[in-house]
Order: C-alpha cells, then sequence, then structure tokens
C-alpha cells in the first residue's frame, strides 16, 4: 500500500474497476508492485483530488490560491518534502486582494541525480451555466470524480501527488530529487505562475532536468508541444454625429465590417490551405486559425439596471481583439505582416479608413523532441503499462510548457495527464477514477526510469 496521509488511518479498498481497465490489466505487462502501490492508494487519491476540487480557485479573479498552497503544503510536509512558496509580486494579475501564490515542494533522494518535476496549474475558470451537480462538490458517481478543474487539472495534480509518494516509499534509495509545482494564472496566461519561476531560475537546466505537466491529454497520448499564439487589438477609427444625420460623421463600426469582410473573403481562405507537419489535435487545429475574440464600437455598455434607451450617435471608434493562431512553418514575423498588408489593402479601398494595431501578447510555437529523455522514459512508461504505442500529439492551444521552454530553456518538457481534453472548460467536468490511476502508473514507471538508473 502506499504510504498513508498523515492522520488519516490505513488506506483501503481497490475501487471501482470498469470493463476497460481490465482490459488494460490484461493487455499490459505484468503489474509492478509500485503499479499495485498506487492502484492501493485510490481511496487516497480521490479524496486529494475531491479536497483539490472543493476549492473554487476560479481565475478570473485569482480566488483561493493561498488556501490550495495551504492544503497542498500540509499534505507534502507530511511526506519529507522542502516545501516553498513564492508569490508572484508585481506580477500581471498580483494584488494585495488576490495575491499570486505558487508552491514549490522538493523531495531529495539519498544519492546524486538527475530532477524530475511535475508542474500543475491550480486556477480553473468559472463554473458557468448548465451544470447537473454541484460544480464544486467533487461528487464520487459511476467511477468518475465531477467537479470544475477535475479534469482541467486537479486530477491530474493528484495523480502526480500520489504517483511520486508511492515512488518515494517503494524506493527510498532513489537518486537525485523529484518536485512538484502547484502554480497560478495558467488558464490566463501563466505570467504570474510559471513564467514568474522561470524568470527566478526555479526552471534552471542545472536544477531540473526533466518537466511533466500533468494537462489531460488523455492517458496513452504524449504532448509534445503546442501551436504558436499571436493575439492583437485592432481599433479603427472614424468622425462622430448625430445619429440622424449619418452622412455628416464617418462611422467605425462600417470600416471594422470591412476588416471582418477582408477576413472572411481573403484571411481565412488562405489560412485554411495551411497545414502543419506537427501532430496537432483535434485535425481542424493542424491549420492556421483566427477567432475573432471580441468587438466594440460606439457606446459603452449601460450599467445593469439601466431602463433608458441609448443616444443616436455615429460611433468613431471601434475595437477588435483577434487570437491568431499559427504553425511552427509560419514566423511570427510573417504572421503580422500578413495582418498589416491586409489592413492596408483595406485602407485602399476606403475613403478615410483609419486604424491602430496594437500587440497584445505572443507565443511561439514550441515542440520537445520525440528523442528527448523524458519523451521516451513516458513512452516506455506507457508501453509497458497499456501495451499500447503512445500517441504523440501537439496542442491546440499553448499551455505553460511555453514558459519552460523559452523562458526556462529546458526543451525537456511534455505534457502527460489524465482525463479528456475535450470536456476542460466544460459543464458537469470529470475525472475517470481509473484514468488517474493509470496514469499515475505511468508517471510512476517513468520516475523508476529516470532515477533507478544507477540506484542498483
Amino acid at each position: 500500500m502506499c504510504v498513508n496521509e498523515p492522520g488519516h488511518g490505513p488506506v483501503s479498498g481497490k475501487g471501482v474497476q470498469t470493463g476497460e481497465a481490465a482490459h488494460e490489466l490484461q493487455t499490459s505487462q505484468s503489474p509492478t508492485a509500485l503499479d499495485r502501490r498506487i492502484e492501493d492508494a485510490q481511496e487516497q487519491l480521490v479524496e486529494l483530488t475531491q479536497q483539490l476540487i472543493r476549492l473554487p480557485t476560479v481565475n478570473p479573479p485569482g480566488d483561493g490560491y493561498a488556501a490550495i498552497c495551504d492544503l497542498l503544503e500540509h499534505y507534502l510536509d507530511g511526506y519529507g518534502f522542502s516545501v516553498q512558496r513564492v508569490r508572484a509580486r508585481a506580477a500581471l494579475g498580483d494584488s494585495d486582494r488576490y495575491p499570486r501564490w505558487n508552491l514549490i515542494a522538493r523531495h531529495e533522494g539519498r544519492r546524486s541525480g538527475e530532477c524530475v518535476h511535475f508542474n500543475s496549474h491550480t486556477d480553473v475558470v468559472e463554473a458557468g451555466e448548465g451544470w447537473t451537480v454541484d460544480p464544486f462538490a467533487a461528487q464520487v458517481r459511476d467511477g468518475r470524480v465531477y467537479g470544475r478543474g477535475a479534469c482541467d487539472m486537479k486530477g491530474g495534480l493528484a495523480s502526480s501527488v500520489i504517483a511520486v509518494i508511492c515512488f518515494m516509499t517503494e524506493h527510498p534509495e532513489y537518486c537525485g530529487a523529484v518536485e512538484i509545482s502547484a502554480t497560478c494564472d495558467e488558464e490566463s496566461g501563466g505570467y504570474a505562475g510559471v513564467a514568474y519561476l522561470a524568470e527566478h531560475g526555479w526552471f534552471d537546466p542545472s536544477r531540473v532536468q526533466h518537466v511533466i505537466i500533468p494537462e489531460p491529454l488523455n492517458k496513452e497520448r504524449i504532448c509534445l508541444g503546442h501551436r504558436g499564439v499571436w493575439w492583437a487589438e485592432i481599433e479603427t477609427r472614424g468622425h462622430m454625429a448625430h445619429g440622424s444625420m449619418p452622412f455628416l460623421g464617418d462611422c467605425a463600426v462600417r470600416h471594422m465590417g470591412a476588416v471582418i469582410q477582408a477576413f472572411e473573403t481573403s484571411l481565412m481562405p488562405r489560412l485554411r490551405g495551411r497545414r502543419s507537419a506537427m501532430p496537432v489535435v483535434p485535425d481542424g487545429a493542424r491549420q492556421s486559425t483566427l477567432n475573432i475574440n471580441s468587438i466594440h464600437g460606439g457606446l459603452a455598455e449601460p450599467d445593469a439596471g439601466y431602463t433608458g434607451l441609448p443616444v443616436a450617435l455615429v460611433p468613431d471608434r471601434c475595437r477588435m481583439v483577434i487570437d491568431r493562431r499559427f504553425l511552427v512553418e509560419e514566423s511570427l514575423s510573417d504572421v503580422q505582416d500578413e495582418l498589416h498588408q491586409l489592413l492596408e489593402q483595406v485602407k485602399t479601398s476606403r475613403d478615410s479608413f483609419d486604424y491602430q494595431l496594437k500587440e497584445l501578447f505572443s507565443v511561439l510555437p514550441t515542440m520537445t523532441s520525440r528523442d528527448a529523455p523524458v519523451v521516451r522514459a513516458v513512452a516506455d512508461a506507457i508501453r509497458q503499462r497499456l501495451g499500447v504505442e503512445p500517441d504523440y500529439v501537439v496542442s491546440p492551444g499553448t499551455y505553460d510548457q511555453k514558459h519552460i521552454d523559452r523562458i526556462g530553456r529546458l526543451q525537456n518538457c511534455i505534457a502527460y495527464g489524465p482525463g479528456i481534453l475535450d470536456l476542460a472548460h466544460q459543464a458537469d467536468e470529470f475525472v475517470e477514477i481509473q484514468d488517474m490511476i493509470v496514469s499515475a502508473q505511468v508517471m510512476g514507471r517513468t520516475l523508476q526510469a529516470l532515477l533507478l538508473k544507477d540506484s542498483d
């Protein structure tokens, strides 16, 4: 059995076994002692997942970061981890009302060696509507744990914690070190989380050699990286006038309509024709894409409860935020130049067309090599545990690997964890208990491959 949580008594029971899980056990190699230890820890794994979900760490605004760090610090301190808490002071989003807290826990092996780091984000998006269960009750039903963040990614965080604890218990003489980090703000870019830690040396390759991010990519998949992203704001300008005499003004919204028309007839058809060699999933994301994230023109939205009518006005400003996802085969400068040229073409076709283009942020594509040590170790663990070849994929959207790669200069990083990606940010989000167990077993086997090489 895995080491029990301090003060909680023995862990008992094997829990729910689905037909799929039974088939997996038959087709994989014989369970190892570590596999059995992790399976015996099912109750502990489910309980930790529930405790994490019941803390509504909703971002924005960034609630509950201190509370979830308290929970994890207490939990990991009992297993001999050295725990540090880091507030991302003055980082994007940090304030005294909503402080951006991160936690890093490290456990040293008995001999020198490399460090394997598991990084999970603690923030979740708002619950939204359409739930049939309480989104923060962490209900267990039909072999699943339901709740906001169950899949994305508190189930992955709990799985990595249990995998590490069971590995340490099974192999007390292991070499090197294991780290677990719980970081904030991934859903809003990760700049007060992993980016802040990377800027301050926490992911320096001299102290961390392998990183696994337990995002919900399905237990047979290894995520090697992600597409690039460029967010920008376009503002069209006009001239204000009375709405009954629009011919005396110049409508900025109509100018923006011309921009959208150019998107539809010129830019988007070109983007659909570009395909990446990167194994991006789903298939529709293997092309370049453009999303209109928001648009606003004219009067500001009235305050809630206002019952009056709007005034008659020709809008002199219209703003649009675009979300451009690009491929490793495209350069950021080409992406930027393409949009600038499109706007200049619109300008030549419309009298008095004026605009301003402002970059909001950008992230370059990244993809770890299949030959990287952490990729090979996880791939072998999937083959051994599941009896299948791993599926190598690339994420359509970015996640915190971007900061570990670009800021930390650590490229030996992947995402691997339990859960179905399509459930992220959905109502009735859940994670399969058996998927958490199997993913934890894959993580445990990965630790054996990376940290037991010189221990015998």
